[in-house]
């Protein structure tokens, strides 16, 4: 099996290979089968992120759901090791971040214990769960504080591998989409 850092470089390059318009067209079946989610729908409150160029497209979803009256949490990078979440209220509430991402200003949202879903992007996934992020684990760290949550990977089809490599600290998805 290939080590993490091989298995992300591959797939830097494999991202690579594709337009930004290839890379939105394969975006929108992604995201009409997570919206199509039973889970998804009756969700009250879900922590969605706020798309990279290289990774499946959200921020339309996640207007959609703000204006389906759902309450969207999007994360913000706060240091080198951890991230906070805050709530979204529009395009308007957003600021580039420490890693170019943009993210949500305002004050941090605490009640994990209400988080219903979390929908989680990575670099690569496999058919029992696992995934591979970006190799800083904000994502994992996280998810160890909403263990009851719904976690859904959501990737392109090519970032999808037969195994992924994992350690002790890595969470499941529950669905990977």
């Amino acid at each position: 099996m290939m080590d993490k850092k091989s298995l992300r470089k591959q797939v830097r390059a494999l991202k690579k290979t594709f337009s930004a318009k290839e890379l939105r067209d394969m975006s929108d079946d992604v995201i009409a089968r997570l919206l199509a989610l039973p889970e998804v729908k009756s969700a009250r409150t879900i922590l969605l992120y706020y798309s990279l160029d290289d990774e499946v497209f959200t921020h339309d979803a996640v207007d959609e759901l703000v204006a389906e009256g759902k309450e969207v949490l999007l994360p913000v990078v706060v240091s080198d090791s951890e991230m906070e979440i805050r709530r979204y209220n529009g395009p308007e509430d957003l600021r580039r971040g420490s890693l170019n991402i943009m993210e949500p200003v305002g004050t941090p949202f605490t009640d994990y214990q209400s988080i219903d879903v979390v929908v989680v992007p990575g670099m690569a996934f496999d058919a029992d769960g696992n995934r591979l992020g970006r190799g800083k684990g904000y994502y994992d760290r996280f998810l160890a504080l909403v263990p009851d949550a719904y976690k859904i990977g959501v990737c392109f089809p090519f970032q999808k591998f037969p195994t992924v490599p994992v350690d002790d600290n890595d969470v499941k998805m529950d669905i990977i989409i």
